[in-house]
């Protein structure tokens, strides 16, 4: 009889439809440890760009000729000396001491040739964070200066710049001396992906359903200054149904279903206005401005073709809008019926050759 135990099987991901199709999900910290160097300056660019209440002007600077600067950001336009600077660094390890004092050198280097200010803050972005003999360096700001000095020739003198050495001579010695070491620290990861999440970038860049959409506010009794064209082009196809002018919805009062029509597509326009704004909190800039391109080019044939009369080509405009096949639009999931009309009503809103009667 065999006393062998049997070794245990290893352990899989079990064959879920999701994970078949796409592969099991990688967390958030997981992937920003797969980015490139690029990728990763585009991430901390959408991280502090999400800093909205801190900033008025974030820029990405990130390559050759950037002075040491990979993603800078002033609190206020008309005062660009006051910024701070992002350093990506974005190893497979904590960042340690040697791996920051080149960048710490062309600060002190750039910034005594007159190239730019000194910043108001300099943060550290690593994708694993820095270790524990960093972190406690950056909270000791004057051995923080002292062991530049140290390393200078070894990590800096000749990696500052391809074009020449630069030696720590007395004036350099002397600026360096001047300057505030306390501006130097780092952001964790942690703290990065969370504050990522409040950006329109999360979802694009680490997937997830999108938060519950807010309800759509009614529209006003009067109507607003931002609905002045698609009504008038409602109004037009009502006067072009009708056989003669309407010059407001106080000429349709008399007519039930032309009442109704009028009210719903203010009611789909608001509802689609909403949309716009939810995509905008939540989603890359443009995402919005897809969708309605989607709706306009699913429904431009519709509204090319030969129709009774100006009401008619409306309504076969947003029949056609309601039954377009836009799966592939993160919008989708929180999309609503009344979204489709509404979004034909923007486009009115905001084109010259969307409207509805020839």
């Amino acid at each position: 009889m065999s006393n062998t135990v049997p070794l245990p099987k290893p352990s899989t991901p079990q064959a879920h439809a999701d994970t078949v199709t796409m592969g099991p999900p990688i967390l958030p910290i997981e992937r920003i440890r797969l980015y490139s160097d690029k990728q990763w300056e585009e991430f901390t660019l959408e991280w502090a760009d999400g800093l909205r209440s801190r900033y008025s002007q974030v820029e990405r600077c990130g390559g050759a000729g950037d002075m040491g600067r990979d993603v800078i950001a002033y609190p206020d336009d008309s005062n660009l000396d006051v910024w701070d600077n992002y350093q990506c660094k974005h190893y497979n390890h904590p960042l340690r001491p040697g791996d920051i004092w080149v960048e710490l050198g062309k600060l002190v280097h750039y910034t005594c040739c007159g190239e730019f200010p000194y910043p108001r803050r300099y943060l550290f972005i690593a994708p694993h964070g820095v270790g524990t003999s960093l972190a406690k360096l950056l909270k000791k700001p004057d051995e923080l200066r002292q062991r530049l000095i140290e390393n200078w020739d070894n990590h800096c003198r000749e990696k500052i710049t391809s074009v020449k050495e630069v030696v720590l001579d007395d004036r350099l010695l002397a600026h360096l001396a001047g300057l505030d070491f306390s501006i130097f620290g780092y952001v964790p990861p942690l703290r990065l992906i969370d504050q990522h999440r409040a950006t329109p970038y999360y979802f694009a860049r680490f997937g997830g359903a999108l938060p519950a959409r807010p309800e759509s506010p009614c529209p006003p009794g009067m109507p607003a200054f931002t609905e002045l064209t698609y009504l008038r082009k409602l109004l037009d196809a009502y006067g072009d149904h009708l056989k003669h002018d309407v010059q407001s919805h106080v000429d349709i009062e008399g007519d039930q279903e032309l009442s109704e029509h009028y009210g719903d597509s203010r009611v789909e326009f608001y509802s689609a206005e909403a949309l716009r704004n939810f995509s905008r909190d939540t989603l890359p800039e443009g995402s919005y401005e897809q969708l309605q391109q989607e709706v306009y080019d699913g429904v431009r044939d519709v509204m090319r073709g030969q129709h009774d009369d100006g009401y008619r080509r409306l309504l076969a405009v947003v029949v056609a809008a309601k039954n377009l096949p836009l799966n592939a639009h993160a919008l989708v999931p929180r999309l609503y019926t009344r979204d489709r009309g509404g979004i034909c009503h923007q486009l009115a809103n905001e084109r010259e050759n969307v409207k509805w009667v020839r």
